[in-house]
């Protein structure tokens, strides 16, 4: 008669809410009071009557309750109007996905306040950021897993205020497809950070396992369907990006014990031929290669036992069901078992095999027979026909701190599934490589906001690459034609190279005999006292300390033909590179040469056309060569890149000459002020950082903006193009007179 009752109070005529009906309300009466019952009746009644879908009322009534258990009943009213809002602004779609991970978002938030603010970021969203709602609903599970509520607020905030002006681009942040989505929300996520411990891992790793190698953190934050799991190759050791505090371990202690592990593999396993055993043997020889390498390894440090102990999980023996496959059950007991020698297991077939293992590492530990031998056999013995069932046991199976063990094979036969991974020990068939190169590097800068008067930060992505290498022969012959020039700069540099000589004494090496420190010396020496050997002196140059960077503007109007010019801005530009690059070198000055353009924020390529350290040559001399120009002009990331560089230098004087054809300009800002306004920070950040920054225009028009940038005294506008080959080496000169 009550269920009656009840479901006649709930006004919805949806076969599937019949089927699910009594359950619901007997969960739904366990959690709320009488006056909450009828609130949630009448709450499902209303979403119902939205004519929104049969499947809302069925996940509003199978899912409030879970939400009411931990936010309390008077949630309900805010679900409902949340729900209202959703269709109200042309989000119907979200309703759905919105319901569906209210359970889970009310388990993880557990605190009526911190609802609140979930439900203020699904509004805002909804109001400003529609296409970004779906996408992050989608990944709110998992972005929840790695930030507070507060923490996902202001992702939210950036997402909107970053692409408030390419709205059709939300889609891609909320679901974490851009990389400023997820650096932000790497700067964002709590829990133990590699990239605030990098230093502490490597000295561990140096100290303990006089390793020097490279550590290379992933994000699990970003991999749905697959969590990725640590690895050892060629390449270094691959590692999360964040570790949380586990059973008592603190973060950092959880990479200690994952360091040690993959330290272990690479300093004692061999690989073995993965093609001649099947996949349960595999699994088998995995687990006794991971016993072997540590027991070397506890035998080394014996704290490590602690460590590991804690972080290994203690699988409860008979827990895996009937007509599951229970191997990775059976083995994780053993792996445990080989590691603790007060486990609790009776399993007598366990046990023999626990016994088999430490006899046979007592008497030949580095012998990997053991582990083949062991490995096929206990498979062997406990073989079930269930072992093929699709139903796999996980429960209680995973190990943290240890890798996916591809460091452990060697595979003769490639696969077609993108999914597999392949050893890297020069045997198997290596993957074929993309035919593009990967950027050398990938920074996320921060960007001047003019509007709001602060910096978004991580807003930009510079991709930096080595120029491409062309003819050299190229630059030799554009200095040949300049040749005639070239013998007047060559008067200006040796009126420039520096001329005083200052003699540095008391020198153990020099170049000549410092006769007074010699006599003294003898004297001392004749006396029995201990005579100083500083008896030499060398002479050195002083009197020019400069580091000149010379950045040039690679956007796609430096290929254009100026009116009244027999070439293009490029090979204007590319003659004064090089006649610049000579001049500088033939003063002895540290210099290097760099290119950027841009196409959106998020793809800023940055080219180093020539290093600091790198010789002038036939090197850079090729890459000159095969200089192109493309795209647009996002200047202030292009300065920030060049004086990232130049301002590293321990020189006395730091130089950055722009050679730019045009205005800061991109194809995702609309305002032009905005790009002008980032520049002119960019300039002032180097500037306390003592690097002075120059600027040679070709545009005739650059008085507009040019001075409002770099000043009034640090630029100057070449009207004659055709001399831009002349006028930059004289104007360097000029300036570092």
């Amino acid at each position: 008669m009550e269920l009656t009752a009840y479901r006649e109070r709930l006004r919805c005529n949806v076969a599937r809410v019949d089927e699910i009906f009594p359950a619901a309300l007997a969960e739904a009466g366990q959690v709320f009071s009488p006056a909450g019952l009828e609130s949630y009746l009448d709450a499902a009644s209303a979403i119902c009557g939205m004519g929104r879908g049969q499947a809302l009322p069925v996940l509003f009534l199978e899912g409030m309750p879970e939400v009411a258990r931990h936010c309390g009943e008077g949630i309900i009213d805010e679900v409902v109007a949340m729900v209202r809002l959703l269709s109200r602004t042309s989000n119907a779609n979200a309703i759905h996905p919105f319901l569906a991970t209210l359970p889970a978002i009310a388990t993880r938030l557990r605190a009526r306040d911190l609802m609140d603010v979930w439900f203020s970021v699904i509004s805002r969203l909804a109001q400003t950021a529609a296409e970004g709602l779906i996408p992050m609903l989608a990944h709110v599970e998992h972005l929840l897993g790695d930030l507070t509520i507060g923490a996902l607020d202001t992702w939210v905030s950036q997402g909107i205020k970053g692409y408030e002006n390419q709205p059709w681009r939300f889609g891609d942040w909320f679901s974490l497809q851009t990389a400023d989505s997820r650096a932000a929300l790497q700067r964002l996520r709590h829990g133990t950070l590699f990239i605030d411990n990098e230093a502490r891992i490597a000295h561990t790793l140096r100290a303990l396992w006089g390793s020097e190698e490279n550590c290379h953190p992933y994000s699990a934050a970003f991999d749905i369907l697959r969590k990725p799991v640590p690895y050892l190759d060629s390449k270094g050791l691959h590692m999360p990006d964040v570790y949380h505090d586990q059973n008592g371990i603190r973060g950092i202690d959880r990479y200690r014990a994952l360091l040690a592990h993959l330290a272990a593999h690479r300093t004692w396993t061999r690989p073995f031929i993965a093609d001649n055993f099947n996949r349960y043997q595999q699994l088998a020889i995995e687990t006794f290669e991971d016993a072997r390498v540590e027991w070397l390894a506890m035998q080394r440090y014996p704290g490590l036992r602690r460590l590991w102990l804690a972080l290994h999980p203690l699988p409860v023996e008979g827990d895996c069901p009937t007509g599951w496959s229970c191997l990775r059950h059976k083995l994780a007991m053993l792996l445990r078992a080989l590691l603790d020698p007060d486990h609790p297991y009776t399993d007598a077939t366990l046990r023999d095999f626990v016994a088999r293992f430490h006899a046979r590492m007592a008497e030949h530990p580095h012998d990997t027979r053991l582990v083949t031998e062991l490995a096929t056999a206990y498979v062997v013995a406990v073989h079930e026909v269930d072992f093929r069932s699709p139903k796999v046991w996980f429960e209680d199976t995973e190990v943290s701190y240890r890798d996916d063990n591809r460091f452990m094979w060697i595979f003769l036969e490639d696969t077609n599934d993108e999914d597999d991974f392949h050893s890297d020990h020069n045997v198997s068939n290596p993957r074929e490589t993309e035919s593009e190169q990967p950027p050398l590097f990938v920074r996320h800068q921060r960007e001047w906001d003019v509007d709001e008067q602060r910096y978004k930060h991580d807003f930009v992505t510079v991709q930096e690459h080595i120029a491409p290498d062309g003819d050299p022969r190229r630059i030799d012959a554009l200095l040949e034609r300049h040749k005639p020039l070239a013998k007047q700069l060559k008067r200006i540099v040796d009126l420039l190279k520096p001329q005083q000589h200052t003699r540095v004494r008391y020198q153990e090496e020099g170049s000549e005999l410092d006769l007074d420190v010699a006599v003294r010396a003898m004297v001392d020496h004749r006396a029995g006292v201990t005579p100083d050997p500083r008896i030499h002196m060398r002479h050195v140059t002083a009197g020019r300390d400069i580091a000149v960077m010379l950045l040039l503007d690679l956007s796609e109007s430096v290929n254009q033909v100026p009116d009244g010019a027999a070439n293009s801005i490029l090979q204007l530009s590319q003659e004064a590179a090089a006649l610049l690059g000579w001049a500088i070198d033939a003063l002895g000055d540290a210099f290097a040469i760099g290119g950027f353009a841009s196409d959106t924020r998020h793809e800023v390529h940055y080219l180093h056309f020539k290093g600091f350290n790198e010789p002038w040559g036939d090197g850079p001399k090729a890459r000159l060569a095969a200089m192109q120009g493309g795209l647009s002009t996002r200047m202030g990331a292009g300065v920030r890149t060049a004086g990232h560089y130049l301002s590293k230098r321990s020189n006395a004087r730091k130089l950055l000459l722009l050679l730019t054809d045009g205005e800061p300009h991109d194809v995702d800002v609309d305002d032009p002020a905005y790009l002008r306004a980032d520049t002119k920070k960019a300039v002032e950040e180097l500037a306390g950082k003592g690097v002075a920054t120059y600027c040679i225009s070709l545009d005739s028009n650059a008085d507009a903006y040019v001075s409002e940038i770099f000043g009034a005294a640090n630029y100057t506008i070449v009207d004659h193009i055709e001399r831009l080959p002349e006028r930059l080496p004289r104007l360097f000169m000029a300036l570092t007179r």
